[in-house]
């Protein structure tokens, strides 16, 4: 993507990830695909979740993604996202974020837990679709009233139609003509031109681009079609409960819905369910850093997750054995005992040094840097002592560098500099120890301050 298309969609640690990388029908891991490298094992395990969310099979199920940090966690999160496509709800959440709303804890995840399950609404409409044969419009003398008669047609039938004020009103806004072909939405009376007839194609010597030819409809005018629209719980219950109903949704002044609210549209969801007009697609909550809930909150996911519309629950934590948080017990991973039970576990591990040389490559060609080999070599290197993070940040800022001497490609030297002007943690950690005594404690003042002002009164 060139950097005058890519406007909005803003280099991110996650922008080069386009899927999780497996083969379509084996489900098998590719080395290098779609942004993701190496970490088979954890990706065929995504992967076979991945299949049984899209088959609809399971649900309120929780999967924990384990690792070291920097070992590709939330990049298997992100291509889960992309994979599942845009009828199925995917939400993201930090669990710290739950504590920074302007409501309490459990609210803030039931409302994560509605934005992750899909509602796919059916609709049936009786619409009219044909070429247009010829308009006829009559104006009285006043030119206030109007009316007219639409001859309109399929290759197996043709009729003409009586039109009052509206439909000359639409039919003048969309600038119908003879020749084009129309749909009529009955309940509505919505106009929706689709194009022009072939027939028409040799009226004129020159169209405008967006001009679309289509060939005249066959059958009957009169059609039955069905429109499918997919929408959450949660903008459900935001529509219901706010008086402004679907703008709330655009001005985020969602706050704490009343469970009286919600269950009414649970019965109502699923009379729509019995009736087949609805169907009930379950997403993913994916909760990053999930060492970070407390004790109520797992508590609260315990029960949520045992509820009948529950979605998947991804989280991910780089803990070993934590405390748990509002508790005196450790645990692994920094999630209750009792919680543990339910959740199904996938591994990640470290990288291996050509892994890393491949992601930070990726890397290089998101962020359009031109990245000589020797350069690589360091940075992966680099990424394999102090960490990928690290390393993936060196490339941009090398980049500049290379900028200011007016170089088309970073080579060992920019690599070199940048690393010199950034710290690491591991020479962060040390230049702390070395500087500590000048450096701010928690008193709030230099180590050193106090044992330099005894000098002086002596």
């Amino acid at each position: 993507m060139s950097k005058d298309l890519r406007g909005l969609n803003m280099i991110a640690a996650h922008s080069h990830i386009r899927g999780l990388g497996v083969d379509a029908t084996t489900l098998e891991p590719k080395a290098a695909s779609q942004g993701l490298v190496g970490q088979e094992k954890a990706r065929k395990s995504a992967a076979v979740m991945l299949q049984m969310i899209k088959e609809g099979n399971v649900a309120g199920r929780a999967v924990l993604i384990a690792g070291p940090p920097s070992t590709g966690k939330t990049a298997l999160a992100m291509g889960m996202a992309q994979s599942l496509g845009p009828d199925v709800p995917f939400t993201s959440l930090a669990a710290s974020e739950i504590y920074s709303l302007e409501m309490s804890k459990t609210e803030a995840l039931k409302q994560a837990f509605r934005k992750s399950i899909g509602v796919r609404i059916k609709e049936e409409s009786e619409i009219m679709e044909g070429e247009v044969v010829e308009i006829q419009i009559d104006r009285s003398v006043t030119g206030s009233a109007k009316q007219g008669k639409l001859t309109i047609k399929t290759t197996d039938m043709e009729a003409v139609y009586d039109m009052g004020n509206k439909m000359i009103d639409a039919m003048t806004k969309e600038r119908i003509m003879a020749g084009d072909i129309i749909s009529i939405d009955k309940s509505s009376g919505k106009i929706t031109k689709l194009g022009r007839s072939y027939a028409r194609s040799r009226d004129y010597d020159a169209m405008g681009v967006d001009t679309k030819f289509l060939q005249c409809p066959d059958g009957e005018l009169q059609k039955r079609k069905e429109t499918v629209h997919t929408v959450t719980l949660h903008e459900i219950d935001v529509i219901n409960s706010r008086t402004q109903g679907f703008l709330a949704l655009f001005s985020g002044d969602t706050g704490e819905i009343r469970s009286e609210i919600r269950d009414q549209i649970n019965i109502k969801v699923g009379e729509w369910k019995e009736e087949g007009k609805a169907e009930i697609v379950p997403g993913v909550l994916f909760i990053d850093e999930v060492h970070m809930l407390d004790i109520e909150s797992f508590a609260f996911l315990n029960s949520a997750l045992e509820d009948e519309l529950a979605p998947i629950v991804i989280m991910a934590s780089n803990r070993a054995n934590a405390k748990v948080r509002g508790t005196d017990y450790r645990s692994p991973h920094g999630l209750p005992f009792d919680f543990l039970d339910r959740v199904v576990i996938i591994k990640t591990h470290p990288y291996s040094p050509e892994d890393l040389k491949q992601i930070l490559s990726v890397r290089a060609q998101e962020e359009e840097v031109d990245l000589s080999p020797d350069a690589l070599a360091l940075l992966t290197k680099v990424g394999s002592e102090t960490g990928l993070r690290y390393a993936a940040n060196l490339i941009t800022t090398s980049q500049l560098i290379a900028a200011k001497r007016r170089a088309k490609q970073v080579s060992v030297e920019d690599v070199q500099r940048s690393f010199t002007l950034f710290y690491d943690p591991a020479r962060s950690a040390k230049f702390v120890a070395s500087f500590e005594q000048h450096l701010l404690g928690n008193n709030g003042a230099a180590a050193g301050s106090s044992a330099n002002v005894d000098t002086v009164m002596t």
